[in-house]
């Protein structure tokens, strides 16, 4: 294999990652904080490298292959990874290595599990630090999502392939263009969100930071307590609508600008997202209203937020929801599973796959009601082809394989039943707490054993890499050619 496309692009992301890492240094020096010293070096080094890959790796007009595509996106994510745990490394945390890179890999996978207790008393930068991992974490998961997964069929992604030579389509020619003017939608709604925190009542630094990992559907936040350290109901409200914006694929908010302006609204998957959390929001307050004798409003506002929260793979809270009762727990277990909508910043299975799977099943039923009849199962007012039914169901039977072995590893290690369990979701779903005393939205990662932490490190890369992007770099015949 021809690695020299694979080092170009790792060598860009990796100067971006390093010019990025002088906004926190810029904020640690403001401040007066000394750690502004660890970011400086960090990205000097992460430039240098970054640079001289670029450099050594050019070669004329390069196109990517598909082995090189799958290789490129999984090395890109690790190399990334690596280097921005560097400053968590050496910061005034003296974090170690495991814990550094736990807390990078949650960053950039916008899976917001961590391993830091005492946020309140953290350095400014690396506050800001997290987050800006998780918000290019975001982003990068969009491009993915719309210029390589399509291509790499993985998953059923190929029924979002960009039809550029369909004139009817409005959506712009080029990935490269597309991917241009996400990135300005993107950095203009966590814009508006940061501004509509600040008049809230945040201060500007928590209303930037909390308005990147909103969009990004990410979860880090400045304080131990969440969200739920403000204790504003507008500031609830504004996450909510944050994070539902977030995990609505982005490439319709491009249609809607170009013009399109039922493009969101027409859209099943944005309607069965929407009726399922509508759904799922109404049991939860129902139960905190009927059962936890929580007045009707609070119930509402709880059961909205922290569900919302979970089922976009943010992972917020403003309240410990492992302590709503029996009925709540296996709700949020399963909506851990369930994601977004795809070409969104969001994680877990997502919505379109579910309704993949439910137009075959629709279809078999009637297979065995009416033998001789011939019936297709429709996406989107689309038939669906085979390739892509084969695709999600190898999709959802690789996904619950990775979860039992990822949970039934965690056991091995000595955690209980519900921590390892959860933590196996949460990683895999990329959401952030898990369930539990330990390592619910009370708690951290940080008790676990090293092993534990490099297993859920794994399990983040393998949920938000789609699975098959990694796992087919395990298989002898992808090296073979």
């Amino acid at each position: 294999m021809d690695f020299r496309p694979i080092f170009l692009v790792i060598g860009i992301l990796l100067a971006t990652l390093a010019l990025v890492m002088l906004v926190p240094a810029a904020v640690d020096a403001f401040s007066g904080h000394p750690d502004w010293e660890v970011f400086a070096i960090s990205s000097g080094v992460t430039l240098f490298v970054g640079v001289a890959m670029a450099l050594t790796s050019r070669a004329g007009a390069m196109k990517l292959t598909i082995r090189q595509a799958f290789a490129m996106t999984t090395l890109s994510w690790l190399a990334m990874t690596f280097f921005a745990s560097v400053p968590f490394l050496y910061s005034d945390l003296e974090l170690s290595f495991t814990d550094a890179f736990f807390e990078a890999m949650s960053g950039l996978t916008t899976t917001g599990s961590t391993v830091i207790t005492g946020l309140e008393k953290a350095p400014p930068g690396i506050l800001i630090w997290r987050a800006l991992l998780q918000w290019l974490g975001g982003i990068g998961i969009i491009v993915m999502a719309i210029a390589v997964l399509p291509m790499l069929k993985v998953g059923g992604m190929q029924l979002f392939r960009m039809e550029s030579s369909d004139q009817s389509e409005k959506a712009l020619p080029r990935a490269a263009q597309v991917a241009t003017a996400i990135g300005v939608i993107y950095l203009s709604l966590s814009g508006l969100c940061a501004g509509a925190y600040w008049l809230a009542g945040m201060s500007g630094f928590d209303s930037i930071a909390h308005a990147m990992t909103t969009i990004a559907t990410g979860g880090f936040s400045t304080f131990d307590a969440s969200i739920g350290h403000f204790d504003n109901a507008m500031v609830d409200i504004i996450a909510t609508c944050g994070m539902i914006v977030g995990s609505l694929p982005f490439i319709l908010y491009l249609k809607t600008l170009q013009g399109d302006f039922g493009a969101l609204v027409s859209d099943s998957q944005v309607q069965w997202f929407l009726a399922l959390v509508t759904v799922i929001v109404i049991m939860a307050a129902g139960w905190l209203w009927l059962e936890n004798g929580l007045d009707p409003v609070l119930s509402l506002r709880f059961a909205t937020f922290n569900i919302v929260s979970i089922i976009t793979g943010t992972g917020y809270a403003t309240s410990d929801f492992s302590l709503w009762g029996s009925f709540a727990m296996p709700i949020f277990f399963f909506i851990m599973f369930i994601g977004g909508c795809a070409g969104s910043t969001t994680c877990g299975i997502k919505i379109f796959r579910f309704q993949v799977l439910y137009a075959a099943a629709r279809t078999q039923i009637h297979h065995l009601l009416q033998p001789h009849g011939v019936f297709i199962p429709y996406y989107n007012r689309r038939p669906i082809s085979d390739e892509v039914l084969v695709s999600v169901l190898s999709f959802f039977f690789i996904w619950f394989l990775s979860f039992a072995l990822l949970a039934l590893a965690l056991g091995l290690l000595g955690l209980d039943f519900l921590t390892a369990f959860s933590s196996a979701a949460t990683a895999i779903s990329n959401v952030g707490p898990a369930l539990g005393p330990i390592v619910g939205p009370s708690g951290t990662f940080q008790p676990l054993p090293d092993a534990a932490k490099w297993l859920l490190s794994g399990g983040m890369l393998l949920g938000r890499l789609e699975l098959f992007t990694v796992i087919v770099l395990f298989s002898r015949s992808f090296w073979r050619g």
